[in-house]
């Protein structure tokens, strides 16, 4: 008897998963429809629907929704064997669900700006200096949140109040609606300095590669709290009706061959340890990075949200 197509709830754009999908289906012969929307609202539908879902899986852009649905009881815990190879920060506690490609949040710089050389962390980005030079994305992007989170852990809610209050200034309600383009307008000379996650940067040097920008991995010193981190993960449905098929699926996405799948296309860094990243990005491993598990971005998800609204940030 023919196997039933998957059907994944994907808070992923096509571009990040329709690869490794179809090398899935071409290794198995077993189809995997993508039903796209935002991860925040594929969440809300999963909620909703209860046990007459149809989604064998949920594949999140962001582990706070994945851990909010594993506090929710959306999820069935997955095989400690299906997992072992993926280090402990990238899963839930309980194994609810498993982190498969992380991302890096950077900052992007004009290279024929002036005035930018002081620029070397995050909180930078709060200095008066860079009134009106600063782009970023609106605060309701789920990266924005995540990245929220991490400094909030990491540095303190009062640094990081001060942080956001300095950006809203610099910004004066200014705001884009897409990474792609905050780094557009960098390159372009219409901001000085964005925040942005890393690949976008390389995707706009592969389409321009003599447009005037450079990467800084922000607050790398002794006393740094390292780069904010965030991975895109996948959690089983309770309510599947296909779960030994989409144990299958999982077990792909961490494979060798599903893990190079999302370093080299996607140039984000595998979670799988030993798969190296794209060339072209930095080498996991040579800078640091914030050691906030990535379960934590859904615990705190809401303290979040509440310091963000607090201040008011477009």
């Amino acid at each position: 008897m023919a196997t039933e197509p998957l059907v994944v709830y994907s808070g992923r754009s096509d571009q990040f998963v329709l690869p490794v999908v179809k090398a899935f289906t071409e290794k198995t012969g077993i189809e995997v429809i993508l039903h796209n929307a935002k991860s925040t609202a594929l969440l809300s539908k999963l909620i909703l629907e209860g046990k007459r879902t149809e989604a064998d899986l949920f594949l999140s852009n962001d582990a706070g929704n994945l851990q909010v649905g594993a506090d929710k009881d959306l999820f069935l815990p997955l095989p400690e064997a299906l997992t072992a190879d993926i280090p402990a920060q990238y899963r839930a506690p309980n194994n609810a669900w498993v982190g498969l490609s992380s991302r890096m949040r950077v900052l992007v710089v004009n290279t024929e700006a002036e005035n930018t050389q002081f620029i070397d962390s995050i909180f930078d980005l709060a200095d008066p200096a860079l009134k009106g030079r600063l782009a970023i994305t609106h605060s309701a992007n789920g990266s924005y949140i995540a990245g929220t989170t991490v400094y909030m852990l990491a540095a303190g809610i009062d640094e990081t109040r001060d942080w956001l209050n300095g950006m809203k200034a610099n910004v004066a309600g200014k705001v884009f609606n897409k990474h792609g383009k905050v780094v557009k307008a960098v390159a372009q000379g219409k901001a000085d300095v964005g925040l942005v996650n890393h690949y976008y940067i390389y995707r706009h040097l592969a389409e321009t590669p003599d447009a005037p920008i450079r990467m800084v991995l922000p607050d790398q010193g002794e006393n740094g709290i390292g780069v904010a981190e965030n991975v895109a993960g996948i959690a089983i449905s309770r309510h599947s009706k296909n779960i030994d098929v989409a144990k299958q699926f999982v077990a792909f996405l961490v494979s060798e061959q599903g893990q190079k799948i999302f370093a080299e296309v996607n140039r984000e860094y595998p979670v799988r340890p030993g798969i190296a990243a794209a060339i072209e990005i930095p080498a996991a491993g040579s800078f640091k990075v914030s050691n906030v598990a990535m379960h934590r971005l859904g615990d705190e998800r809401n303290r979040t949200f509440d310091l963000i609204d607090s201040i008011g940030m477009p």
